[in-house]
């Protein structure tokens, strides 16, 4: 083992195996499938209809290109492209000054090499501007305007990434935030959301020999201050991917998912022999951990991962019966919706 991944993997180890972890349990446990998965496999962190329009293309792209990097990023620019997803890309939900910023990033498992891309403007496919980041150049991260120069040099076209639908909802958010200044909230009342917005894709890939990819991509948090930059950029919080052992990516509250490397986590205590399932709840319990505990949790991060068997896992820190974390998948056997797991029941009805 490569001595920098060796200090790497035994101070995970040594510095996240405390007791208190071992004391949240999840509310509800799907057993652990324990026979072996299919590959190749391609994934994302939605349900029955998103999965079904992101996992159609990428399984077609990959059955004609063989590239499990172009099935996955052929998967990602649907949910960028299409402005009724108020999350990622096209008519992604804007910062304080409504302007809509972009983070994206991906990794590809046999050179262990990665790209991202943070607050891109104008720019309706972020996870390409990253991937050629990856390929194109010898830095792994680029942000703000010299990203946009970048994608514009590489012949992407600065589009408005701002939908009327998500105008209106940024409008009905700043008109709201506050009764003692001069904005005034439309006459059907005071809306305000009791959460703010999040929204994100992952889109994850094992091809036929093996070889794994990821793909993270997101308009961020709703209302953030301009410039802010979450986890899915940043590779081993939104994402990671190590070709000997899986991959993992995040959705939720970024900041969480920064400070406990979230996606990293996950990988590498499947690399310790996890399934991926347990090692999906595994970091939601961390999460939940460095807080203080679940009566201290007011927000949501959910993972999903895949292992180099074709396994896959999910979880999510908060959930109900009605509305369970999932994620979708096709392998050799077709379309597949896999019901996750939650820590904290609320309602959400």
């Amino acid at each position: 083992m490569n001595p920098r991944r060796k200090f790497l993997h035994t101070l995970a180890g040594a510095s996240l195996s405390m007791p208190l972890i071992n004391k949240i349990k999840f509310n509800i446990t799907n057993p652990i499938i324990t026979k072996d998965g299919s590959v190749p496999i391609i994934l994302c962190s939605r349900g029955e209809s998103w999965g079904r329009k992101t996992l159609t293309p990428a399984w077609t792209k990959y059955q004609v290109s063989k590239s499990i990097l172009d099935a996955i990023e052929a998967g990602a620019n649907v949910t960028e492209l299409d402005p009724e997803d108020m999350s990622v890309g096209y008519g992604g939900l804007p910062n304080e000054n409504g302007v809509v910023q972009l983070d994206a990033s991906v990794m590809y498992g046999p050179t262990h090499n990665c790209g991202s891309v943070a607050g891109l403007e104008n720019i309706k496919t972020p996870c390409s501007v990253a991937r050629l980041v990856m390929e194109r150049t010898d830095h792994m991260m680029l942000q703000g305007a010299g990203a946009l120069q970048f994608a514009k040099d590489h012949g992407f076209v600065e589009e408005n990434l701002l939908t009327e639908q998500s105008r209106l909802r940024w409008l009905r958010w700043k008109e709201n935030l506050s009764d003692q200044d001069d904005r005034f909230p439309p006459r059907d009342g005071q809306y305000k959301p009791r959460k703010r917005p999040t929204g994100t894709i992952n889109v994850l890939g094992i091809d036929e020999n093996g070889n794994i990819a990821g793909i993270t991509t997101t308009s961020g948090l709703f209302g953030k201050i301009p410039g802010r930059v979450g986890d899915s950029p940043i590779i081993g919080a939104g994402l990671y991917v190590d070709n000997e052992v899986g991959a993992a990516g995040a959705t939720g509250r970024g900041e969480e998912v920064i400070r406990t490397c979230g996606s990293f986590l996950v990988v590498e205590k499947m690399r310790d022999g996890m399934h991926p399932q347990e090692a999906c709840e595994y970091a939601c319990k961390r999460i939940i951990q460095i807080n203080g505990g679940k009566e201290k949790v007011d927000f949501n991060d959910k993972f999903v991962a895949v292992n180099k068997k074709g396994e896959v896992g999910c979880a999510s820190i908060i959930g109900n019966e009605n509305q369970k974390p999932n994620l979708a998948y096709w392998n050799k056997e077709g379309f597949h919706v896999y019901a996750g797991t939650y820590q904290i029941e609320v309602d959400r009805n």
